[in-house]
């Protein structure tokens, strides 16, 4: 008899524990109730990893799985194993879309990023004592886009540069360490920026245009051997002290290094004078993950925490300032003396990617 009462007291003491805790206020932890899996550019990737992204994600009912991919492949997956795409602008997402088979998709652009290019201080320097740069302080500058494709149409050496014999490092033709322009978005959006410059600021948009702008985009790409399929790879041996001396990166690897306190080391910071931002675009493939994009973008603890991984939220201007004011030295949050460029067309862009590469040239 009094090891039952025994029991049954224990019993009352932890159920009058559990409703003093939730008087005050202090609910079980929620679970997750629906695990979704998606494919996504690998610049999301600590994103989705973040431990209080996951917790928060499952607070609202989300267990989320993810993979990555170049943002130009993921129409060429198996979209049926997936519940949603998450491709780094909105052009790829229209390929996704497509080769779902959706009509109407309910896409969302919760964050966007614009491109940058990281360079080794020495290297930043001699860029800027030969024009191809304008420093606005240690660790952050403007690549000037125009003289810097001047230079490359002429296949300049750092030995050809004044002040580059001082580093025994820098030798070789000065070029840009991009990605795939045919599968990785950034490594595209470079060359739309680039074939605009080339195309007398005007947008790429007719064969005739390809054919004007083709041999220098084709010089861009052809110095750099074996291309990447995505940002990370080199973004982490540019960190490691190795990789080449100028790395095409989206600004977000940059800020969220800057914000979760690890070291730039020397790392200089070059926004193109030129540029296409990228729009990460959010695509539902079936009814699963519909309201996980509007989530992303609106919901206020996940765009704080897409800001504290380096992403400017939709119309959060205030939001990524505040949260990179200590961090000027090396970004440029207002976007000052940039000149934003429309996208060539997806068949002009894969098309003037692909005579970049050595493919498809014309007869």
């Amino acid at each position: 008899m009094r090891r039952i009462l025994g029991i049954i007291l224990g019993l009352l003491l932890i159920g009058g524990s559990a409703a003093v805790a939730l008087l005050q206020g202090q609910d079980p932890e929620p679970a997750a109730t629906k695990t979704v899996r998606g494919v996504i550019g690998s610049e999301k990737s600590d994103f989705f990893r973040d431990p209080d992204v996951v917790k928060a994600l499952a607070d609202r009912g989300y267990t989320v799985r993810t993979e990555t991919s170049g943002s130009w492949a993921m129409d060429q997956l198996s979209l049926q194993d997936f519940d949603f795409a998450f491709p780094s602008s909105s052009e790829p997402a229209k390929e996704v879309a497509a080769a779902a088979g959706l009509k109407g998709a309910q896409e969302t652009k919760p964050f966007f990023s614009p491109l940058a290019v990281i360079a080794r201080s020495h290297a930043a320097r001699v860029l800027a004592d030969n024009g191809l740069v304008k420093l606005n302080g240690k660790n952050t500058g403007t690549l000037l886009m125009a003289p810097f494709l001047k230079a490359a149409a002429e296949d300049r050496t750092w030995q050809q540069l004044a002040g580059s014999g001082a580093y025994a490092e820098l030798t070789g033709t000065v070029f840009i360490k991009t990605t795939d322009p045919a599968t990785s978005n950034s490594g595209a959006l470079f060359l739309a920026a680039a074939s605009n410059v080339a195309n007398g600021g005007n947008v790429v948009a007719d064969d005739a245009a390809i054919a004007r702008t083709a041999p220098l985009m084709r010089k861009l790409i052809s110095v750099q051997g074996a291309l990447e399929p995505s940002t990370d790879d080199p973004f982490r041996a540019f960190l490691s002290g190795s990789g080449e001396p100028l790395i095409l990166v989206y600004e977000s690897q940059v800020a969220s290094l800057l914000l979760q306190r690890q070291d730039p080391g020397d790392m200089v910071v070059l926004y193109p004078d030129t540029t296409v931002n990228t729009a990460h675009t959010f695509v539902p493939l079936n009814d699963a993950a519909r309201e996980l994009g509007t989530l992303l973008a609106t919901d206020p603890a996940l765009r704080d925490l897409a800001v504290q991984r380096g992403f400017r939220p939709q119309d959060g201007v205030a939001e990524f300032g505040a949260a990179t004011s200590p961090h000027t030295g090396f970004l440029n949050p207002s976007l000052t003396g940039i000149r934003q460029v429309g996208t060539p067309t997806v068949k002009i862009l894969m098309a003037l990617a692909q005579r970049a590469k050595g493919q498809g040239d014309a007869p």
